[in-house]
């Protein structure tokens, strides 16, 4: 399963794995999913961290860096596809990261990893 990490569960995989539900922490946890990470997700963190909003383990750069090499996470960018996918969206979700997110995971077929109760509402596959 291709597995679209919600930017609140990437940042407690990483650092507060307690967090997760337990069928997010067995899926990211199983080897025969694919886990993936939005560039957007990447800015989210970071326009937080400059904000003071978000302050994590490590740099931002050295935490991406030790997912990609150790976890085999994968960075999906944005692209226009995802762009022109946000058309095709209601507005129930007014959130423009997790909207982002939900466009990248119809437009590629991914499983979304997250708490965030409107996901499913957008008829996309959500574990939590």
């Amino acid at each position: 399963m291709r597995l679209l990490l919600d930017t609140h569960a990437f940042i407690w995989a990483d650092s507060l794995p307690e967090k997760l539900s337990p069928a997010a922490k067995m899926a990211c946890e199983d080897p025969a999913n694919e886990l993936i990470l939005s560039v957007a997700s990447v800015w989210e963190m970071q326009l937080k961290i400059t904000l003071g909003k978000l302050a994590l383990r490590k740099p931002l750069r050295s935490m991406i860096a030790d997912w990609t090499e150790q976890n085999a996470v994968v960075i999906l960018p944005v692209r226009l596809e995802h762009i022109f996918h946000l058309e095709t969206l209601s507005a129930r979700h007014k959130d423009p990261f997790d909207r982002l997110l939900i466009a990248q995971a119809l437009a590629e077929s991914l499983t979304i990893v997250s708490h965030d109760r409107a996901f499913p509402q957008y008829n996309i596959p959500v574990i939590w």
